[in-house]
């Protein structure tokens, strides 16, 4: 892929979860924004992120995730889990802590859904 992102997609049920490694910023957020639109265009309402292999997020990213956040809220859920130390600092410096539905578990994440 050359952005630092790799995504792989599984659809278990009515949940589709993304596994997400690398980076996530400006040079690949559009691709993230890209597919989790695909997803919801397609009917999809519950998208879990398992961000356990992401190592870091940028602004962009951030405003991916809040995006997809706000648009599922309104007929879904977005649930993202796993979330290292570092990336959660940025997360909870930016505010979005108390925006995002964060859980520490994927089963925590599969069980608010």
């Amino acid at each position: 892929m050359g952005t630092g992102l790799t995504i792989h997609i599984e659809e278990e049920r009515d949940l589709t979860v993304f596994r997400i490694d690398g980076r996530l910023d400006a040079s690949n957020a559009p691709l993230l924004e890209r597919k989790l639109r695909e997803m919801m265009d397609g009917g999809k309402s519950k998208i879990l992120l398992d961000f356990a292999k992401v190592d870091y997020l940028s602004s962009a990213g951030m405003r991916v995730l809040l995006w997809a956040t706000k648009t599922l809220n309104e007929s879904g859920h977005l649930a993202i889990t796993l979330i290292g130390e570092e990336v959660m600092e940025i997360i909870k410096m930016a505010g979005f802590d108390t925006i995002l539905h964060i859980y520490a578990t994927e089963q925590k994440a599969i069980d608010a859904f």
